[in-house]
């Protein structure tokens, strides 16, 4: 007789040769029916139903908590030092030991299971704003200011007020031209120079920038009563790009000088200046003058301090196109000709007639120096 169960299995087995065997009643031992997790789990008739409840996250304990105060608390604590300036708080050992107060806090933290988040917030806040990190943006702001008031011995900070400037013999500084002079002295020479070149070749003239005036540092870390003075600069409104009439010019302005009292004019860009073939190239844009872009002529009234230049630019020379970019440039700033001839004085450690007074008397507060 053919029971039920060999009925099925041959419903399943006929035709179907190489088919995986049914399983038997009831299925294999151990096994698992897949859930998809859309559909409700599968319970048989009868069998009570399993809720299962998801696992709550325990909330951050006490030490996690101390962790992430106490790196805030320390960040704004560096901030305030860096703001006003206490680059050596920033380096002492009190802030140094509450660093490793913080830091063992933070690591006492990590840990611990409910503590860990907090404490890898207050980690990542002391690896970004640390005794390290903070005290270098504040030695560099101490160093771009020159605020070094907290190093400074009272010594350091009376010969920081030096009216003068160090190694220099204040009688040179008293006994040279003042900056009055030096200024009236630029002004009769350049115009004396445009009103001959304009008589002579026809050039029209325009004013490039104006009179600029740097304190000079006194070689004590501080800055003396004698300034830098550049006179404005006088540039050609036409080219001057022909060999000869260069030579012409130049020769000119050669003869003004020296009715002023300077020099005679000395060439950089020449070979005869004593300079290396490539250096000259490197800066004229070739070692030959007939083919540089630049000429630069320099003199001076030594033991005065007024310097001259006298430059010619010449952009049909520039081969690459470098130089009128650098003109360009240049142009934008001070609105000068791209090319053409350019004069200026420059005079250095000058002191004004109205601050005579008050540097003698300054001098009398450093004897020997």
């Amino acid at each position: 007789m053919v029971t039920d169960h060999e009925k099925q299995r041959a419903r399943y087995v006929a035709g179907t040769e190489g088919a995986p065997p049914v399983p038997p009643p009831g299925g294999y031992a151990g096994a698992r029916r897949a859930q998809s997790p859309l559909w409700p789990p599968y319970t048989t008739p009868g069998q009570p139903t399993v809720v299962t409840t998801e696992t709550v996250k325990e909330p951050a304990n006490a030490l996690g908590w101390i962790a992430l105060v106490s790196g805030i608390l320390f960040a704004l604590i560096l901030l305030g030092t860096l703001l006003a300036g206490g680059t050596d708080l920033l380096y002492g050992v009190s802030m140094l030991a509450l660093q490793l107060v913080v830091v063992a806090v933070i690591v006492a933290a990590l840990v611990t299971t409910r503590g860990r988040l907090l404490g890898a917030v207050a980690l990542a806040i002391t690896l970004v704003l640390n005794v390290a990190t903070v005290g270098a943006m504040s030695a560099l702001q101490t160093s771009a200011s020159g605020n070094y008031d907290g190093r400074k011995s009272d010594e350091q900070k009376h010969e920081e007020a030096y009216p003068g400037i160090k190694d220099t013999d204040p009688s040179e500084i008293l006994g040279q031209a003042s900056l009055e002079e030096v200024r009236a002295a630029s002004e009769s020479l350049l115009a004396d120079i445009r009103e001959r070149l304009s008589d002579e070749f026809g050039y029209t003239w325009v004013q490039a920038g104006s009179e600029d005036l740097r304190p000079e540092r006194n070689g004590y870390g501080g800055e003396s009563m004698l300034v830098e003075f550049t006179s404005p600069a006088w540039a050609t409104n036409e080219p001057i790009q022909d060999y000869d009439e260069k030579l012409e010019v130049m020769a000119a302005i050669d003869e003004v000088v020296t009715e002023h009292g300077l020099w005679e004019l000395y060439s950089f860009n020449d070979p005869s200046s004593g300079l290396d073939s490539s250096m000259i190239a490197k800066l004229y844009g070739s070692d030959d003058p007939r083919t540089q872009h630049t000429w630069e002529y320099y003199t001076e009234n030594f033991p005065e301090p007024l310097r001259f230049y006298a430059n010619v630019y010449d952009l049909s020379n520039d081969s690459t196109g470098d130089f009128l970019k650098t003109r360009e440039a240049q142009n934008a700033r001070t609105g000068e000709p791209l090319e053409g001839l350019q004069l200026a004085v420059l005079a250095s450690r000058l002191l004004s007639e109205a601050d005579r007074e008050e540097f003698e008397k300054k001098l009398g507060e450093y004897p020997g120096f």
